[in-house]
């Protein structure tokens, strides 16, 4: 039995062709719909095309949320390695924290859609942990190569979780406030860290 083909854009709309708008076809449907209650051929539908090529962008729903997450993970892990071995690691996690959850102003807007879901959805958890377990592995790995020790060790896994507290707490912050910059929380969320562990 052959595969039908995806069905034709509908006349005068134009294609979609990224990633990224079909996640904005996708936040608009959560909004309007709930998270919940909108299916993939719903997202496909409004993204003018057919369930198949959604597919090729996402492998599921719940992955609609975290946009090219495995592509910014292994462009952190680079960045990590990119640090001169002498720079202290708070400083190193400041700055990698920062850049990591640094968003374009352009998709400030779809970016807040997006922490509120994945913060807010509770059909969205149990993907998120595993998200956050790879986020954490790659910081834990990075601190286990500067202390040389496994990565399954106390001091690199307590780090890893440390990180992760701080961007959630920032994002907790920012969501509540329009008017708040990410960036500035996750920098204060290290520096107060730092220095209350004096």
């Amino acid at each position: 039995m052959t595969e039908k083909a995806d069905p034709a854009p509908r006349a005068g709309r134009k294609p979609i062709t990224s990633r990224a708008e079909v996640e904005h076809a996708a936040f608009a449907l959560f909004a309007s719909r709930g998270f919940d209650r909108t299916t993939i051929d719903d997202i496909a539908k409004a993204a003018g095309i057919g369930r198949r090529t959604f597919f090729r962008y996402f492998p599921s729903k719940n992955d609609i949320a975290w946009g090219d997450f495995d592509g910014q993970l292994d462009r952190m892990r680079k960045r990590l390695a990119a640090y001169p071995p002498d720079l202290p690691l708070p400083d190193v996690l400041r700055d990698a924290l920062v850049r990591f959850n640094r968003v374009d102003p352009a998709e400030a807007v779809w970016h807040r859609q997006r922490m509120e879901l994945i913060l807010t959805t509770p059909a969205l958890q149990a993907h998120s942990t595993l998200r956050y377990a790879d986020w954490r592995q790659v910081i834990a790995e990075f601190v286990a190569g500067r202390l040389g020790v496994p990565a399954s060790a106390l001091a690199p896994q307590t780090v890893a979780y440390t990180a992760l507290g701080i961007a959630l707490a920032a994002y907790e912050q920012w969501l509540r406030d329009p008017l708040a910059d990410l960036a500035d929380l996750m920098a204060a969320g290290v520096d107060q860290l730092t220095a209350a562990l004096g």
